[in-house]
């Protein structure tokens, strides 16, 4: 379904496939059972995974935060599939303002299902409580001062290096703002004691090719 709705081509679907996107998508963390109203939900729950993989950045293990955005910057289109296919890019460092202050968001999209902004801020550490205040923050700027009368209330996606699933729990439990958090990693590659299990790349385009020609039938030749 994923795959006929974004378009993706075989070699992304078996990017996809290799990161297991559906089970990412099933463990994500968010208060957006609490905060959506149910019509929204379950596009927005499709559009949040528990773990992106940034493997096509190219990036050290060590890097600053500015690095991890001008790499996602320039790798936009690999971005956006990372994210799931429904999202389009509005800019980065969004600058907000009140009372005389600045704010800057790290990324702001929007989901064109959901008709939504969507805020993402880039973490290269732990996940900590106070990260889901300043995206609350945000979220209630973004809805005042961007949005559009006719688009939903904006949602936002805070992207960090790692968490603690119970740390994130509470974090979230009180926030009126629909929030995901999830974490990235910047390696594609399996485990070696898991790789027997999961075929390669290669392998996955060679059997979606046969599937695609069993479905086709045989060829016609010239008569």
């Amino acid at each position: 379904m994923q795959t006929r709705r974004h378009n993706w081509t075989k070699s992304v679907l078996a990017q996809q496939l290799k990161a297991r996107a559906y089970e990412s998508t099933v463990l994500a963390q968010s208060n957006f059972t609490d905060t959506l109203p149910a019509p929204q939900l379950p596009a927005a729950v499709l559009a949040l995974r528990d773990e992106y993989t940034f493997g096509f950045l190219g990036l050290a293990a060590e890097h600053s935060e500015y690095e991890l955005e001008q790499a996602l910057l320039g790798n936009v289109r690999r971005f956006l599939i990372e994210m799931g296919g429904d999202f389009t890019f509005i800019g980065n460092q969004y600058r907000l303002e009140l009372e005389d202050q600045e704010y800057f968001v790290d990324l702001l999209l929007f989901h064109r299902e959901l008709q939504c902004l969507v805020a993402v801020e880039l973490k290269i550490t732990e996940f900590r409580p106070e990260y889901a205040g300043k995206m609350n923050f945000y979220l209630s700027l973004l809805n005042d001062k961007v949005k559009k009368s006719h688009e939903q209330p904006s949602i936002g996606i805070i992207i960090c290096q790692s968490k603690q699933r119970t740390v994130v729990e509470f974090a979230l439990r009180d926030v009126n703002k629909p929030i995901g958090v999830a974490t990235y990693t910047l390696t594609d590659t399996l485990p070696a004691e898991l790789r027997p299990f999961f075929p390669s790349n290669e392998e996955l385009v060679r059997r979606l090719d046969a599937v695609t020609a069993a479905l086709q039938g045989p060829a016609v030749g010239p008569r």
